[in-house]
């Protein structure tokens, strides 16, 4: 494959970045006297899967202060768990069913761009029809939504509310009703970042098997 030079200095300065960054980790790895660093090139066993937004402002890492190899990550525009996305459920199946996580997290944050543009009526390209799944969870919840007057705090309830159903659709999937007939050591929880103070807020939504779902949504 043939390889173009980066004749633009900006573009050559951010990639030397990268590689400088690389460079400072590498050394941590090196000097790192408890060997768990290099023990991560074995395997891993991480106890949490964390399902967040894209932002780069929540990484899963940082927000938790917890080390490589301790939290399982997906990442995708809102934090979504949309039942047809395979790519989500082959890392919620590999989280639970071959690393055995024991605590999922769906984190939203507020502030989140890709709700607040669920809430408007703008076309901003192919994510409008990912934002769907925004609005249908806005459409479960208008009466509220409508009833609050300010615009932030109507994107932050609906972070919320998004989260909630997220955690829903989560509890849902054969995956985890399948291992809770198994396992009794599964929690599912909902939490949202408030991005200006850092803090992980708790939103009380914890599911450790299927009662609650419902009888169309719980299985046998």
């Amino acid at each position: 494959m043939l390889k173009k030079q980066l004749n633009n200095p900006e573009l050559k300065a951010g990639f030397e970045k990268l590689l400088a960054g690389n460079a400072e980790w590498m050394n941590q790895v090196k000097e790192d006297t408890t060997g768990k660093l290099k023990q991560l090139a074995e395997g891993q066993s991480p106890e949490l899967l964390w399902i967040g937004c894209a932002d780069s402002r929540v990484p899963a890492n940082q927000i938790t202060n917890t080390q490589p190899g301790e939290v399982f990550v997906h990442r995708n525009i809102a934090n979504m768990c949309v039942h047809s996305d395979m790519n989500m459920l082959s890392v919620l199946d590999y989280a639970v069913n071959v690393l055995k996580v024991k605590h999922i997290v769906v984190a939203g944050h507020y502030g989140c761009g890709g709700v607040a543009a669920a809430l408007s009526r703008q076309q901003f390209g192919i994510i409008d029809n990912w934002l769907c799944h925004i609005k249908d969870v806005y459409r479960l919840h208008s009466d509220e939504i409508d009833a609050i007057e300010d615009q932030k705090e109507k994107v932050s309830r609906l972070v919320e509310l998004n989260v909630a159903e997220q955690v829903f659709n989560l509890c849902t999937t054969s995956i985890v009703q399948n291992a809770w007939k198994e396992r009794t050591d599964l929690a599912v929880h909902g939490m949202v970042i408030d991005i200006a103070t850092g803090k992980l807020i708790d939103l009380n939504i914890t599911f450790t098997d299927s009662v609650g779902l419902g009888k169309v949504f719980a299985f046998k």
